[in-house]
């Protein structure tokens, strides 16, 4: 904490006062959208947690966006640099607490968001349906994955030891919120609990699951529930953390 002492002038008196100011900056939210996704759906839910004192950012990686004539050339290798790179822009900007960033990963965006942890200083991670993958073929195309064998590989529990996303997470120590759709076609729920079984070391974690929700978040109930969700998550952390 900061002290300022300083004078309040009232008419040709001076008061004696003091501000008292936080010792750190604010904290900094990087979203991570999802394949074939962009920052666009970020964009609502990110001017929400702006208004809890924090600098967001949202960005396109590479193969989406502006750059979506890409998609079928893009590594999952390329997607983390991309998320690497916007860590890393966020961290720097002058006002942000580098302590206390936190990150926010919807899918695909999710599964690499668990290996950046390993790599930079993540405090908080929100993890919205979780992506999960073999580490086999880590510089092939993610466009070319056989996705009939990913649906088989999320179907059934991953043991942690087999898995290298999931022993990042084993490592991870801030605190984690991660939230499921209850009627996901792309992650379910045996994803969902791998994920939950590798969070060993974590501070806390908060698991929700949205009634009715797909994948997607189709629908704009499940929208809501999920910024909803989020921004309490987020707001509670933030509180506790100042």
């Amino acid at each position: 904490m900061r002290k300022a002492d300083i004078k309040i002038e009232v008419g040709e008196r001076r008061l004696a006062g003091r501000f008292l100011e936080p010792g750190t900056g604010w904290p900094g939210v990087l979203f991570v959208h999802g394949w074939a996704g962009s920052q666009k759906r970020d964009e609502k839910r990110s001017r929400y947690i702006a208004r809890l004192g924090c600098i967001c950012l949202t960005f396109d990686m590479r193969g989406h966006g502006l750059t979506q004539e890409d998609q079928t050339r893009v590594t999952r290798a390329d997607n983390l640099a991309d998320i690497r790179a916007a860590y890393d822009k966020l961290a720097s900007h002058p006002a942000i607490d580098a302590s206390s960033i936190a990150v926010v990963g919807s899918s695909y965006g999710a599964y690499l968001s668990a290996y950046l942890t390993a790599e930079r200083d993540v405090r908080w991670l929100a993890m919205r349906v979780p992506a999960l993958y073999r580490d086999d073929d880590w510089d092939v195309p993610k466009h070319a994955l056989d996705r009939h064998d990913l649906q088989l590989y999320r179907s059934r529990q991953v043991p942690l030891k087999t898995n290298r996303a999931l022993r990042q997470c084993q490592k991870f120590r801030g605190d984690v919120l991660i939230v499921e759709s209850e009627n996901d076609e792309l992650v379910p729920h045996p994803t969902i609990a791998s994920y939950l079984a590798s969070f060993g070391n974590a501070r806390s974690i908060t698991h929700r699951i949205i009634d009715g929700a797909d994948h997607a978040l189709s629908e704009p109930e499940s929208r809501r529930s999920y910024d909803d969700l989020l921004t309490r998550w987020l707001r509670e952390m933030i509180l506790n953390a100042r």
